[in-house]
């Protein structure tokens, strides 16, 4: 065999791994968001066959983000130094045995534990994939491709849970896509174990992860939770308070773990899960508060839209959840189109952030009567946004960092963008559920969540600012 037909070789096979993680990186993370929205088109029904009041209501649609928030950071730190095949197969693995836990929970605590034990789960595939493109794709023009691609899934998932419930639902019951995803998860699991191809930091990198600041991390982030959801019934309450102070404490406490540990270097035989260094880079810091933008803006409304269109709009589940279909959808074609667009991946953030601003303002001012075709418009320009959006924070998530700290890159993006949806969610749900008619409370809570994406796009443009000369 000639030179040229060895190399030749190589390079086929070289195409066909990244090919295979590109498609299982994309695949996975369309299962993790599919999961993420099965619940928002469902709400009425699983809340009654739980016995969920309103603090569990707030808490079924709010608790898978607990676990992305918690995990993406853990998981995407622990991939770089351990291997992201093996934690991605790992996440793939905890998410098939959790569906199976929501899916027979009996309670409204059982399914809430289920549900954050899914976004632990859903962490892992959702930054060890990220991770993996970076890995498989170093050339700039290639990862933009296929990040474009991996944001298109977003969309994507996002759009087919709440139509997966809304057709399952009424036939076989609200546990069924559980069970469904669960089948899908595991056969995927095995597919990721046998076909996708082990990468890792250097061995003279790698130290033991930091399980202080991951504890710290995911209390933290759980207490603040549970402040918020508590905080409706009165924020002077003697348990809003003790949970909201315990929330800001724990973590602080994880800044100052992972200050330290950075510090000590691998001297100490530990690795941070955060390099606190990367906050002096501006495009690292533009894209982690737009991820943040993102969740407490757009998510949050789109997660709360079913059961606004239900209870307020008279809707029924399937014509609720096309609602988000619309808004998704349209981010999927836009997605893979604005991984074409040759503008600075921060330029790209602000501008997304912008549209979503102007489709969320189409959202207001509803009034008993309107129907889905009275929101089109603006779920519409929000999915023109959002698929900018998640086709420059998966760009940005990656570029942000060493090329070696890919995985910590999309744990810390993904991480603000469920931290986000978490916070949003909550407060959303606070502002809409007020005593007072439904409709105009939503109104107040989507111009509250305009107001982030606004801050956010801004927050962007001066980090964009700060990188020029």
């Amino acid at each position: 065999m000639t030179q040229n037909a060895v190399l030749d070789e190589q390079d086929d096979a070289a195409v066909a791994v990244r090919r295979r993680t590109l498609t299982l990186s994309a695949l996975g993370t369309f299962l993790a968001l599919a999961l993420f929205t099965v619940p928002m088109s469902a709400l009425p029904s699983v809340a009654a066959a739980l016995g969920a009041g309103a603090a569990g209501q707030t808490w079924i649609l709010s608790s898978m983000s607990v676990g992305l928030a918690a995990g993406l950071l853990i998981s995407g730190a622990l991939a770089d130094d351990f291997g992201r095949r093996r934690v991605f197969f790992l996440g793939s693995v905890v998410t098939a045995v959790t569906l199976l836990v929501g899916a027979l929970a009996p309670s409204t605590l059982v399914f809430v534990l289920a549900r954050i034990g899914q976004g632990l789960g859903a962490a892992a595939v959702i930054a060890c994939g990220l991770g993996l493109i970076g890995h498989a794709f170093p050339d700039p023009h290639g990862r933009t491709r296929a990040t474009g691609i991996w944001g298109a899934a977003v969309g994507a998932g996002i759009a087919a849970g709440p139509l997966l419930s809304a057709a399952l639902g009424p036939m076989l019951g609200w546990r069924s896509p559980y069970l469904l995803l669960m089948v899908l998860t595991a056969a995927f699991a095995v597919a990721a174990r046998l076909m996708l191809v082990e990468s890792r930091r250097p061995a003279e990198h790698v130290g033991r992860p930091d399980l202080t600041g991951a504890v710290l991390l995911g209390v933290g982030l759980s207490a603040l939770l549970a402040g918020l959801v508590t905080g409706r019934e009165g924020w002077l309450r003697a348990q809003t308070l003790v949970l909201l102070i315990a929330s800001v404490l724990l973590l602080v406490g994880f800044v100052l773990v992972e200050l330290r540990t950075g510090r000590r270097g691998l001297e100490s035989g530990a690795a941070p899960l955060l390099d606190l260094g990367l906050l002096r880079r501006p495009d690292f810091v533009a894209v982690t508060v737009a991820g943040l933008a993102t969740g407490m803006g757009v998510i949050a409304v789109m997660s709360f839209l079913p059961t606004l269109m239900e209870r307020g709009l008279g809707a029924d589940a399937l014509v609720g959840s096309l609602g988000i279909v619309i808004w998704s959808g349209v981010s999927v074609p836009v997605a893979l189109v604005a991984r074409r667009l040759r503008i600075n991946g921060d330029v790209q953030l602000a501008i997304g952030l912008s549209v979503v601003a102007v489709g969320l303002l189409l959202l207001c001012g509803l009034h008993s009567g309107d129907g889905l075709l009275r929101l089109v418009p603006g779920l519409v320009i929000a999915g023109l946004g959002s698929g900018v959006l998640n086709a420059a924070l998966g760009r940005q998530a990656v570029a942000s960092v060493p090329p070696d700290r890919a995985g910590m890159g999309s744990g810390a993006n993904n991480t603000a963008r469920y931290l986000g949806s978490a916070i949003g969610v909550t407060v959303l749900v606070v502002l809409a559920t007020r005593p007072g008619e439904l409709l105009s409370n939503w109104n107040a809570a989507v111009l509250t969540a305009l107001v982030f994406s606004l801050a956010g796009a801004a927050a962007v443009l001066l980090c964009l600012r700060r990188t020029r000369p």
